[in-house]
């Protein structure tokens, strides 16, 4: 019985790993029109999603160094943030776009973090994590 029980647990812990990670793509393409505001989403000249500059590019997000796109100039935070961290994956991008102050307070461990990003998005964060993951740079 303990056995079946310890099964049990492990199985419960792996699918809620998964299911924070796995988001729907074609809900998240769809979201990010609220995103569009801000950013864009441009491979060279394909333009993929005509948006604002307020923010970076981001193409090729998910697998980049948080903080590193050329050009943006990013909060002191961010840049801390990114120097702590190889690569955004999708579930810190979930997580981020949910409180991106609150997220940098809690992963610099600096409670006067602060973002340029003062959006919030409530629901669907992990959708738009896999629309951008999915359209990440293609392996040479």
């Amino acid at each position: 019985m303990k056995n079946i029980l310890i099964a049990a647990a492990c199985i419960a812990i792996s699918l809620s790993g998964t299911a924070w990670a796995a988001g729907d793509t074609a809900a998240g393409e769809k979201i990010f029109k609220k995103c569009k505001a801000c950013h864009s989403i441009v491979n060279g000249d394909q333009v993929i999603v005509k948006g604002g500059k307020v923010g970076p590019n981001l193409f090729g997000v998910i697998g980049r160094q948080p903080g590193s796109y050329e050009g943006f100039k990013y909060s002191k935070s961010m840049k801390a943030f990114g120097e702590s961290q190889d690569a955004w994956t999708e579930e810190l991008v979930a997580s981020f776009v949910h409180d991106p102050k609150a997220f940098l307070k809690e992963h610099t461990g600096d409670s006067a973090a602060k973002s340029k990003m003062t959006f919030k998005l409530k629901k669907g964060g992990e959708d738009v994590a896999a629309y951008l993951a999915s359209l990440a740079p293609m392996a040479e």
